[in-house]
């Protein structure tokens, strides 16, 4: 399990007390060891797909402990231990918090410019007592405003018109990089009467390969199982077709995410959250 930040502050002013300095690329594999973490833990990444999960951790650690006077960065992305925090490390403590390091005015300072006291967290916890990352935080509040974003578009696309469905289906397709133009792309997919579309459309702009593609406006609540995804397959294998897209406004259960077909048929599966 990967610690949070301030569950790290102590074990990092300890690595460094040897008056070493060192890299902070470094001081991540050492702490990672010393946690224990495995391979999968180390890969982690933060929502947003572009920062390991726990190398965000351990640079917030060190951030935080340098505000307080604890660390000094005697040169750019490299870390040393100060006096105060060779003096911290004589009191023994049990663990270093945010409260902890409030005792030092610098870091009071480094608090109150960067943001007020009463800011929250998403669990409604204030930055003293929050064990996310800042960063984490902004993460997990753009998250839940995506999330919300998502089945308010999902709720109107639900409610609208078969033929605006058909519309975003194409649109989807295409910039996806299928069928061509929005207008060839439009020829090839038809209504089929079930509250969605389906039909097939060409793989690329030369056509060199065909895609078949089912599509249900379905309301959240009905969900898309395994026979679905079965009963696609075996439409596929009839039409002598290897390649599909089955679109859902609705979700996918686990067994028809984890479908695999026996044969060389790829199907790719987006869901409503995907297509919102």
């Amino acid at each position: 399990m990967i610690p949070n930040y301030q569950a790290i502050m102590l074990p990092l002013l300890k690595l460094v007390k040897d008056e070493k300095e060192y890299q902070l690329s470094s001081v991540v594999e050492i702490l990672a060891n010393e946690f224990k973490l495995t391979e999968d833990d180390r890969k982690e990444l933060l929502p947003s797909g572009q920062t390991f999960l726990f190398g965000n951790r351990v640079g917030w650690a060190r951030t935080y402990l340098k505000k307080a006077g604890l660390l000094d960065s005697p040169k750019r992305g490299y870390i040393c231990i100060t006096q105060r925090g060779f003096d911290v490390l004589k009191q023994n403590p049990k663990e270093i918090t945010v409260t902890f390091l409030k005792q030092f005015p610098e870091f009071l300072e480094f608090q109150n410019l960067k943001r007020d006291d009463n800011a929250m967290d998403n669990n409604g916890n204030s930055n003293e007592t929050s064990m996310q990352t800042p960063e984490e935080i902004l993460e997990d509040s753009y998250q839940n405003i995506r999330k919300a974003l998502a089945q308010e578009l999902l709720y109107k696309i639900t409610k609208l018109s078969p033929s605006f469905f058909e519309k975003l289906v194409i649109e989807l397709l295409v910039k996806m990089g299928y069928g061509g133009s929005i207008k060839d792309a439009g020829k090839a997919i038809g209504k089929s009467g079930d509250e969605g579309i389906d039909g097939t459309i060409k793989e690329d702009k030369l056509g060199l390969d065909i895609i078949y593609i089912q599509a249900k406006r379905w309301q959240p609540g009905n969900v898309v199982g395994r026979p679905e995804i079965h009963k696609f397959v075996g439409a596929l294998a009839g039409q002598g077709a290897k390649k599909g897209v089955f679109i859902t406004t609705s979700f996918f259960t686990k067994d028809a995410l984890e479908f695999t077909p026996r044969n060389e048929t790829k199907i790719v599966l987006i869901d409503g959250f995907q297509l919102a």
